[in-house]
C-alpha cells in the first residue's frame, strides 16, 4: 500500500490486493498451470503474526501523532481566521496518513489473521476502492506540498494560484479510485479445499493488459508523484544557489542581506520541512516498489522462492512507517506544535 493498494506480498501495486498473501495466491495461480504442481494455500505463519503485531504498533503510534497534529490545526483555527497555507497542507497531510492508518492497516493486518477473504464481493470492492484512494490520498499531498514550496520560492507573485491547483490535484486524486471497484473482485477455488480471495485474477483478458494496469498504478502512486517532487525541488536549489551567486558578486554586505531576506528565515525552516517530509517518502517507499518490480518482470521469483517472504513484510511496514514519521518530522520543525 502507500504505494499500492492492491498490492502483491512482493510488492506490485494493483497485482494483487494484499500484501503478505499474494505469494501463496502466485503458487496457487502457478499451481494451477502445471499439471501435477501441489498447490500450496496460505497459512497464518511466524512471520504474519510479526507482521500483524507490528502493524498494530504501527496503527497505535500513526493514530495518535497525526491525531495530534490535526489537533493542534484544530486548535490553531480557532484562533486565526487565515491560517498559513503550510499549516493547512501538513493538517491535509496527517489527515491522509490518518486515513492510510484507520483503512490499510487493520484490514492487512485482519486480512493475515483471516488469511483468506471473508467479506463478500461487495466489501472486496468497496475495501480496495478505499485502500487506493488512502494511497494516492497520501502521495498526491505530498505533491501538493512540494508545488506549494516551488511557488513560494520560485515564485512567490503566483500565490493566488495555489488554492486552484491544490483543488485541481485532490480532483485528479478521487478519479483514480473508482478504478478500483471494478478490477477487484472475489474470486475461489475447491482444490485442494475451498479457499475465497479478493484479488485481481481474472479481472483482464491478456497479461499485458494487467502489466499496462500495474504499470499506471504505479506510475500514479510513486513514480509520477516522484518525479514532481524532484522537479520542484531541484528548481527550488537552483533558485537558491542563483540568488547567492548573485549575492556573492556584491562586496557590499547589506546587498547581501537584502538578497537572503528575499527567501525569510521562516520559509526557508518551512523549505527544510518539506524536502524531509519528501526524503522519507523516497526511503520508506522505494525499497517496496523496487521488489514489486522485480516481481512484475520476473514473477517467477515467487515460484522459485528466490525472496523470503519475510523481505515483503519487512518492506511493506518499512513504507507504513512513513506515516508515523510525517507527524514527527513537524513537530520537529514547528516550534508552536512541540
Amino acid at each position: 500500500p502507500r504505494p499500492a493498494a492492491g498490492t502483491s506480498p512482493s510488492g506490485s501495486p494493483g497485482s494483487q490486493p494484499h500484501s503478505g498473501h499474494c505469494r501463496h495466491e502466485r503458487h496457487r495461480d502457478g499451481g494451477g498451470a502445471g499439471p501435477r504442481r501441489p498447490v500450496l494455500l496460505p497459512t497464518f505463519s511466524t512471520a504474519a503474526k510479526v507482521r500483524v503485531a507490528l502493524t498494530c504498533l504501527l496503527f497505535l503510534s500513526s493514530a495518535c501523532c497525526n491525531g495530534a497534529v490535526l489537533w493542534s490545526a484544530a486548535r490553531a483555527w480557532r484562533r486565526q481566521r487565515r491560517p498559513p497555507r503550510v499549516r493547512i497542507l501538513m493538517a491535509n497531510l496527517a489527515a491522509a496518513d490518518l486515513l492510510v492508518t484507520v483503512v490499510v492497516m487493520p484490514l492487512d493486518a485482519a486480512w493475515n489473521v483471516t488469511v483468506q477473504w471473508y467479506g463478500g464481493d461487495a466489501a472486496c470492492r468497496a475495501l480496495m476502492f478505499l485502500k487506493l484512494a488512502a494511497m494516492y490520498a497520501s502521495a498526491f499531498v505530498t505533491v501538493v506540498i512540494a508545488l506549494d514550496r516551488h511557488a513560494a520560492i520560485v515564485n512567490p507573485l503566483a500565490g493566488g494560484c495555489a488554492g486552484r491547483r491544490n483543488k485541481a490535484m485532490n480532483g485528479r486524486r478521487r478519479s483514480r479510485g473508482p478504478l478500483q471497484a471494478f478490477v477487484f473482485r472475489t474470486v475461489s477455488r475447491s482444490r485442494p479445499r475451498r479457499f475465497v480471495q479478493c484479488a485481481t485474477v481474472g479481472s483482464f483478458g491478456a497479461h499485458w493488459q494487467e502489466t499496462l494496469y500495474n504499470m499506471f498504478t504505479f506510475a500514479c502512486l510513486f513514480l509520477l508523484p516522484l518525479l514532481v517532487m524532484v522537479l520542484c525541488y531541484g528548481r527550488i536549489l537552483a533558485a537558491i544557489s542563483g540568488r547567492m551567486k548573485d549575492a556573492g558578486a556584491s562586496s557590499q554586505e547589506i546587498q547581501l542581506r537584502r538578497s537572503c531576506n528575499n527567501i525569510p528565515r521562516a520559509r526557508m525552516r518551512t523549505l527544510k520541512m518539506s524536502i524531509v517530509i519528501v526524503l522519507t517518502f523516497i526511503v520508506c517507499w522505494t525499497p517496496y516498489y523496487l521488489l514489486g518490480l522485480w516481481y512484475w518482470f520476473s514473477p517467477e521469483m515467487l515460484t522459485r522462492e528466490k525472496v523470503p517472504p519475510s523481505l515483503s513484510h519487512i518492506l511493506f511496514l518499512f513504507g507504513l512507517f512513513n506515516t508515523c514519521l510525517d507527524p514527527l518530522i513537524y513537530g520537529l520543525f514547528t516550534a508552536h506544535f512541540r
